[in-house]
């Protein structure tokens, strides 16, 4: 991925439930921010979601898209753009590693492109909003379930 933002947090929990939350996508809408309906549209061979529609609402990106995941098992999961309206571009990643104790690092990667034009400092500055309230909202559910 191509100038990518990246941002870590530590959660409270083993990788496996990490990716568990991270799997849930009916449940996207309770704890990620803007996420307004996130929807299985086909489901992969290893019983993980392959492809995925998401409505979302964080100014000032509103838009319909899906995304194409793979999984590594409890380790890392990655997704590229399938469609988007005003997305042309999003990757990204959760990288997870297990520190013991019931504790995981988790890596959250992400690059997008908009169909309009936006000064990359922007669109940096909005992918690292994104990721910090997603890490952060992931870390809250996941903390809450264990």
């Amino acid at each position: 991925m191509a100038e990518q933002t990246t941002s870590s947090i530590v959660v409270d929990a083993e990788p496996a439930a990490v990716m568990e939350v991270i799997g849930d996508f009916g449940s996207y809408p309770d704890w990620a921010k803007g996420v307004q309906e996130a929807r299985i549209v086909e489901d992969g061979p290893d019983g993980w979601a392959r492809k995925v529609f998401f409505r979302l609402d964080v100014s000032p990106i509103k838009d319909e898209y899906t995304l194409v995941y793979d999984w590594d098992g409890y380790d890392e999961v990655t997704w590229t753009l399938d469609e988007g309206k005003m997305l042309s571009a999003l990757d990204g990643a959760y990288v997870l590693r297990d520190l013991g104790n019931g504790r995981t690092e988790v890596t959250y990667r992400l690059a997008l492109d908009l169909s309009i034009p936006l000064i990359g400092m922007l669109k940096r500055k909005g992918e690292k909003i994104l990721i910090d309230t997603a890490l952060k909202g992931l870390k809250k559910r996941v903390e809450q379930r264990s």
